[in-house]
């Protein structure tokens, strides 16, 4: 590993490689062997999603070479794909550190490969991108983005001519394309600036008109307009559209987080900009406690995400996990679309398998079809795709505080969950509950779910390694009893099969592979275990469930549910 290592140090040493980049290099070798060793000890992966990585030289980290050689490589692999087409592909950036200037190098590379680009000026959110690769009727796209990562962070996603992100056998078919990149000078980096067209508000504006369309009760929403809104886009890109959406939608009293509203690599407020972090939403929390709020939202710096925060039971403000916001998502749009009366017999929705299961029960008390698919907005895309002729796609969504409304874009969406998560919170204030009620009330119908989720990293050269053993580990010995009950299936996903641990029984699971494992126990309880695919990780889902017979009960019946989530994670051994 070492010969390997120095091999790739000499090569960009020696390479056509900037000067600031080899005197960083040199500085690596007198002050930093260890960052030297880190940078350089494999290549960047371009995965199924694109890269992701800390931002820095060499071949293991997000830099305009790595971020050249990628786009070199889609690019190939689009004109191999569409041959004798004009290619076009549109490309956006989110507000991190050297967003823009990676944008401009994706720009650059694909016009000096005769490609038509559409750049937007200034930053956007994610979704808007996807939605413009299908307005412009686009053969890809990318934006530059980490998504809700530190801000040492920094990443590419590639879109395809359907505006989500890459699917077999594109996604493995990019990824041999790019590496077969091996060196700088087999990227066409300038030569085509005639072929970048910079986008205006003309697309924002048909973006909003979109997300407008969206509205179940606009006449609900006047009757609320003073509903009082908090909304933090935590130094990111929600700041460009979701004042603008809500105040479409007829929202009048919105208040930003000033603290948080200005677009900044630095996330200087944050610890992680990340609004599955409480942190993250901290500030926000507090302004709207001050302000008695009617609802706290916040947008991850590429405004794909959102938390939200919302008064419980006792008055207090609390912060929804991603599965009950999707919950209560899900049932607006099935429960508001009966009673308008434009639901339609075809309406499906869509959730992953980590998902809560709760979902599932709604959609069926209400005879609409729940799909389950693999971890990723990617793959709630692909099953649209799939569907979209026989079927009506209402909304799809993920316990990663991830929605996506409608099908006019194909990738998940903050801006407009934001708008119908204030919908949603009108709706329920005319009749005079809050969302949290409505939480309890559900739950006390379908079935009390709790959920809870653990993320370990393993960084380094062998973290990897140690994620794949433990995986190994629970795939070849599964335990047998989880918090007190029996473990009765193992689904694995790597394998496509579902084994009943009671009699051997083996069936076939019909998705594509995956490293995850599900374990299921006697009572409906559910366990995941999965890999991260773009930070070093290995994430454990728990999904437990009881009874709420009476709403009163909520508050002693959750915390049961948690301690046996803590049963759980110790026999795992995870605490």
């Amino acid at each position: 590993m070492e010969h390997l290592i120095q091999e790739r140090v000499q090569a960009w040493l020696s390479g056509s490689y900037d000067t600031d980049t080899k005197n960083a290099i040199i500085k690596m070798q007198t002050e930093n062997s260890v960052e030297l060793t880190d940078s350089f000890y494999k290549n960047l992966e371009f995965g199924t999603g694109g890269l992701r990585g800390i931002m820095g030289v060499g071949t293991n980290r997000i830099n305009k070479y790595t971020i050249g050689m990628a786009t070199q490589g889609f690019a190939n692999y689009l004109i191999r794909t569409f041959p004798n087409e004009q290619l076009r592909v549109a490309i956006a950036h989110d507000s991190r550190n050297n967003s823009r200037t990676f944008a401009e190098i994706t720009a650059n590379v694909m016009a000096a490969n005769g490609i038509q680009v559409y750049l937007f000026s200034a930053l956007r959110p994610t979704p808007e991108l996807s939605f413009t690769i299908r307005e412009l009727h686009c053969h890809g796209g990318v934006v530059c983005t980490a998504s809700h990562n530190p801000k040492e962070y920094n990443g590419y996603k590639a879109y395809f001519n359907d505006g989500g992100q890459l699917v077999p056998p594109h996604d493995k078919n990019v990824i041999a394309e790019v590496e077969k990149i091996l060196r700088v000078e087999d990227v066409k980096w300038n030569g085509g600036e005639q072929n970048i067209h910079l986008i205006d508000d003309k697309l924002d504006n048909q973006y909003i008109e979109m997300v407008k369309s969206l509205s179940v009760y606009p006449d609900i929403i006047s009757n609320q307009k003073n509903l009082k809104i908090v909304y933090t886009p935590i130094h990111g890109t929600g700041i460009v559209l979701v004042p603008k959406v809500l105040q479409a939608f007829g929202f009048e009293n919105v208040h930003i987080v000033d603290e948080q509203s200005v677009p900044d690599g630095n996330f200087p407020t944050v610890v992680y900009p990340n609004p599955e972090e409480a942190e993250a939403m901290s500030i926000g929390l507090k302004k709207a406690e001050e302000l008695d709020a009617d609802i706290l939202l916040g947008t991850d710096p590429d405004a794909d995400r959102v938390g939200v925060g919302v008064k419980d039971n006792h008055g207090k403000w609390v912060l929804l996990n991603g599965n009950q916001t999707a919950v209560l998502a899900f049932n607006y749009l099935i429960e508001a679309r009966k009673e308008k009366g434009i639901a339609q017999e075809n309406d499906m929705v869509v959730k992953t398998i980590v998902t809560t299961d709760l979902i599932d029960i709604i959609a069926a008390h209400s005879n609409i079809k729940c799909y389950n698919v693999l971890t990723g907005f990617k793959w709630i895309a692909e099953l649209i795709k799939e569907k979209e002729s026989n079927e009506n796609y209402v909304i799809g969504g993920e316990e990663s505080y991830g929605l996506m409304i409608g099908s006019q874009l194909r990738d998940k969406d903050a801006v407009s969950a934001v708008a119908l998560l204030c919908e949603m919170a009108a709706y329920e204030k005319n009749k005079g509950q809050s969302l949290f009620s409505k939480l309890i009330d559900l739950y006390s119908q379908h079935g009390l779910f709790r959920e809870h989720l653990i993320s370990i990293t393993k960084k380094g050269m062998d973290g990897q390694q140690q994620i794949a053993e433990m995986m190994d580990r629970y795939r070849t010995n599964p335990p047998s009893v989880l918090g007190g009950v029996a473990v009765t299936s193992l689904l694995d996903y790597e394998k496509r099969e579902a084994r009943d641990l009671t009699n051997g029984q083996i069936c076939t699971i019909e998705l594509p592979k995956s490293n995850v494992l599900q374990f299921i126990l006697a009572d409906g309880s559910k366990v995941s275990a999965r890999p991260s695919g773009t930070e070093p990780k290995i994430k454990f889902y728990f999904s437990v469930q009881g009874k709420l017979t009476d709403t009163a009960d909520f508050d002693v019946a959750y915390e049961a549910l948690g301690q046996k989530i803590n049963h759980i994670i110790a026999d795992l051994g995870l605490n």
